[in-house]
């Protein structure tokens, strides 16, 4: 393997004039992945990542409405989350805002909203109170997600990941009923935007129904599944399991037969408040979850050896800093590649 992969890149700009935040010069961070690694967070107005991404402090507010072209200057940072998109819709000129703050090669991953991934309207508690009627309803997911996402991203649009919240009894007790009638929503989406193929893919909070019926849906109509690592759902292995049989290799070498997202989201055993109250400021790691990273790092090398892409977007909640979870994944990654020098550098495929 060639250390061209991974060289440092050269020095970050100096900073500009009126306090718009910039790359941090001495960051960590400061390596570039291979192509076809796209390592990210689940969001970018952290005040506690000074040094690690940003130049100097910023209140959260300037970082979340200025702060994403300094993210996207941090060399090991290819991708980053759009949340905001689970709670309420945006429109292509607000996608197309976000296209404009990034370096090429960047690529975005999007949350579709709950109106069509909730199978029930929530209170503010996030208590179910009505049935949704738009719950996985193909027509309004293309006209007010997968369209805009689309259009306005265009080259720098990434997956669109339908997380599904818990879902209620009634569909737990008639998976396979449900598990069609996903498959029919996906199936229905646009194969084709604009010229370009999105990247469609489910995450569960159910392990329930993490089933080989739902792995053989989603590679019938061409769709993903996500490794979402959360205190409700089964550990890495489990779910690095679940490819195999979505990709068709249960045993032996996994061959994915397209690209493969992760998304670290929280520790076990914790809720998200707790997190956030053990972890802030998010600028150092507190609990290190050694065996997650490493699993992730196995699966990154096997994917990028066959050419395919892989995103691992992570949470502050599931070590204490989404930002240094990525930099020891990433050097988890860096090791396994040198023990393995059979190897070929990966070349991936642009997904």
């Amino acid at each position: 393997m060639t250390d061209q992969l991974f060289m440092f890149e050269p020095p970050a700009p100096a900073r500009r004039a009126g306090a718009l935040p910039a790359p941090a010069p001495d960051s960590p961070l400061r390596l570039q992945p291979p192509a076809g690694l796209y390592l990210g967070t689940s969001s970018w107005s952290f005040p506690g990542w000074k040094d690690l991404v940003w130049d100097g402090a910023y209140a959260t507010e300037t970082l979340a409405r200025s702060g994403l072209a300094a993210y996207a200057g941090v060399g090991l940072l290819r991708s980053v989350g759009i949340d905001r998109t689970y709670y309420e819709p945006i429109d292509a000129a607000a996608f197309a805002a976000y296209a404009a703050q990034v370096r090429d090669g960047f690529r975005f991953l999007v949350k579709a909203p709950q109106l069509v991934t909730d199978a029930v309207i929530r209170t503010e508690t996030g208590q179910g109170r009505a049935p949704n009627a738009c719950y996985l309803d193909s027509a309004i997911a293309t006209d007010r997600f997968v369209v805009p996402a689309m259009e306005g991203l265009r080259d720098k649009a990434g997956p669109l990941v339908f997380q599904l919240p818990p879902a209620p009894r009634d569909i737990l007790r008639d998976a396979a009923a449900w598990v069609e009638r996903l498959g029919l929503f996906l199936e229905a989406l646009p194969r084709d935007v604009g010229g370009r193929r999105p990247i469609y893919a489910v995450e569960l909070r159910n392990p329930e129904l993490l089933t080989p019926r739902l792995m053989r849906t989603l590679r019938d109509v061409g769709a993903r599944y996500v490794v979402g690592l959360h205190d409700r759902m089964p550990p890495a292995a489990r779910q690095v399991n679940a490819l195999r049989v979505l990709d068709g290799c249960p045993d032996g070498p996994y061959a994915p037969a397209g690209p493969v997202i992760v998304r670290w989201n929280l520790r076990p055993g914790f809720r998200y408040e707790q997190a956030r109250s053990r972890y802030a400021p998010f600028d150092r790691l507190v609990d290190e979850d050694p065996d997650t990273r490493h699993a992730l790092a196995l699966l990154a090398d096997d994917v990028l050896a066959p050419g395919q892409a892989i995103w691992i977007i992570a949470n502050n909640k599931a070590e204490g800093s989404a930002p240094l979870t990525l930099l020891r994944l990433f050097q988890a990654l860096l090791a396994i590649r040198e023990s393995r020098p059979d190897r070929a550098d990966p070349a991936p495929a642009p997904p």
